[in-house]
């Protein structure tokens, strides 16, 4: 067995994490310490192998109360027969049954806990997620790319703090179920891969925990990792950070655990893959970005602990060296329990990889649900209801989503406005435009602001709650500011027309701000149905030559609504989310009408 010396300066690096981490309780000798001075082991502990479970969860996104199935509140079983599964309190009944008599466990989260799609989640700063996941006992989380949605500063500062922002008890800071004002996370989060503009990681790249057996302290370090597209993607899009190679990143950290001592390596990397098996315990052709790092990584790495694909698989790979190890991804929004046993050998902390074992269970609903999670979700599912209620604005007429033959709405005109509107509140632009009917993918503007009383608590005709502007327009997507030449703009509105594989044409209408008016003529061939003189911006004609600033939601900016021409853009920058910037229009306008659909013609 390899012998490791640790020079002084690497024991006071180990030293100082120590102090960062879970320290080896008084009277443990570490067995880091024990393996740079093998020849005074513990005798019982040299003969024995030490078991440690590890259990994780992934992508949790706030779902805090049972999903639906739409949401993933089912999944097939074992023999191919759907389980009903999910819900915060049926977690922690599993959680606590699966961890039973383990010594050595150790319960992490793989990212994406936060940023969730439940109103009273979202309505709330992601604050409740936070405390469920305090009251489960999570030790620690990678950073997944919805960490960052709304800022590096929020994850910091906020979720993992609990500083505030804004007004308290509003806009942060709420009042929890215990009754005490939001204190942020218990745990830390990790990511050896996101760096700020000058290279500087922005949590800590890794982190140690100690298990014990025997009057020894054996340490295990586990790798953050962050999927590399975070600071781009639509959701996360944080032009100020950056990312690094995930299988340098991970080769790097694992490195420095191994000269501090660290013999027993974990990745636990929000970014996943697929597999072919259509039950949750299996693992039939893997495939996808994580199953591609798994066979590079190298071999010091003992497990992979994936997510971010919202998949469930259970597969062992073999490491570069040819050695097995688990890599294994636990699905989505609390439906499974990813649980990996090692053992540890008694001498050296090294992973005995053959005695190696991981299973993924299902969070099934068949068992009584904890009643102390039971209460605070309740807690957050009422004060939900409350913030639902809330008066933002009064509409004169109808905003739906019924559109007329040149492709406008009433409600898709308002979102342009509504984009033009938050970006003037963070520098200047010129137009705002929203996708009605993306190319491809979904709409943000998901249900129609309607006069009439919803006959839900606390609404009157002419109202319109928060809870109603949540679900009328949004997914979580920040609005951008981008730069694009009057050629380029033009080039974005021609691809509203799109000739299909079967030779028809498909009408992808976006919609414009109020400041904006064109024409076109579709007995034009496909590209050239606009021109650029029929497009005014605050009255005056389109000019190919100049730039001009642009708002629209980030995934129709990096072309994933399926507008390919957008994809030119410069000068990005980030203003705030759809359904928080479309309250903000609301209750600052406080009253609203629908304006006539006149910003589009047709010639001919």
């Amino acid at each position: 067995m390899r012998k490791v010396r640790r020079p002084r300066a690497l024991a006071a690096g180990l030293a100082a994490l120590l102090t960062a981490t879970l320290a080896p309780a008084a009277g443990l000798a570490p067995a880091a310490a024990q393996a740079a001075n093998p020849s005074q082991p513990d005798s019982a502990a040299a003969t024995t192998s030490v078991p440690v479970q590890l259990v994780s969860i992934t992508d949790f996104h706030g779902y805090l109360r049972p999903p639906s199935p739409a949401d993933g509140g089912t999944i097939a079983g074992p023999d191919g027969t759907t389980q009903v599964v999910g819900g915060a309190a049926y977690l922690a009944t599993h959680l606590k049954d699966i961890r039973a008599g383990h010594q050595n466990s150790i319960f992490f989260a793989d990212g994406d806990n936060f940023s969730g799609w439940p109103f009273e989640v979202d309505a709330h700063a992601d604050e409740p997620t936070i405390e469920v996941l305090n009251a489960l006992g999570v030790e620690f989380s990678s950073v997944g790319n919805h960490e960052l949605d709304v800022s590096k500063s929020f994850l910091v500062d906020h979720m993992t703090k609990g500083k505030c922002f804004g007004t308290i008890g509003v806009d942060s800071c709420f009042t929890d179920s215990t009754g005490h004002r939001f204190h942020g996370a218990n745990f830390e989060f990790q990511s050896a891969n996101i760096v700020d503009a000058k290279g500087r990681t922005i949590v800590a790249p890794y982190t140690i925990r100690w298990v014990r057996d025997h009057g020894r302290a054996y340490p295990i370090g586990f790798i953050g990792m962050t999927v590399p597209d975070t600071p781009v993607g639509s959701t996360s899009y944080q032009p100020d950070l950056k990312a690094l190679d995930p299988v340098e990143s991970a080769n790097r950290a694992a490195a420095e655990l191994t000269k501090l001592g660290v013999k027993a390596i974990v990745l636990n990397m929000h970014d996943g893959g697929t597999d072919a098996s259509a039950t949750y315990d299996n693992c039939i052709n893997p495939s996808g970005p994580a199953i591609d790092l798994a066979r590079k990584v190298t071999p010091q790495i003992d497990a992979i602990v994936t997510g971010h694909w919202h998949a469930a698989f259970n597969c062992s790979i073999p490491d570069p060296d040819g050695n097995p190890r688990p890599v294994v991804e636990a699905a989505n929004h609390g439906r499974l329990i990813n649980e990996i046993n090692l053992q540890l050998d008694g001498r050296t902390g090294e992973v005995l990889r053959e005695q190696t074992t991981s299973t993924n269970h299902a969070v099934t609903r068949v068992v009584t649900p904890d009643p102390k999670i039971q209460q605070i979700v309740d807690y957050w599912a009422a004060a939900g209801d409350r913030k639902y209620a809330e008066p933002v604005a009064t509409v004169t007429g109808d905003f739906t989503r019924t559109a007329n033959a040149q492709g406008e709405s009433t409600l898709a005109d308002l979102a342009a406005d509504v984009h033009l509107w938050t970006a003037r509140q963070n520098g200047s632009a010129d137009l705002g435009l929203i996708a009605a009917k993306p190319a491809v993918g979904s709409t943000a503007l998901r249900g129609d602001l309607l006069v009439a009383n919803s006959n839900k608590l606390g609404d009157a005709d002419g109202r319109v709650m928060l809870g109603e502007s949540w679900d009328a327009y949004g997914y979580g997507n920040p609005v951008l500011t981008v730069s694009l030449t009057g050629a380029q703009l033009d080039a974005v509105l021609e691809q509203q027309w799109q000739t299909q594989t079967n030779g028809t044409v498909k009408f992808a209408p976006l919609a414009l701000s109020g400041n904006v008016t064109y024409a076109f003529d579709a007995s034009r061939p496909v590209g050239d149905r606009i021109d650029p003189a029929d497009v005014e911006i605050d009255s005056t004609a389109l000019d190919p030559a100049k730039t001009y600033r642009v708002a629209a939601l980030a995934y129709t900016v990096i072309g994933a609504d399926g507008y390919s021409a957008f994809k030119a853009y410069t000068d990005p920058v980030r203003n705030n989310t759809d359904h928080e910037t479309f309250a903000a229009y609301l209750k600052a306008h406080k009253t609203v009408t629908p304006a006539p659909l006149n910003r589009v013609t047709q010639k001919g």
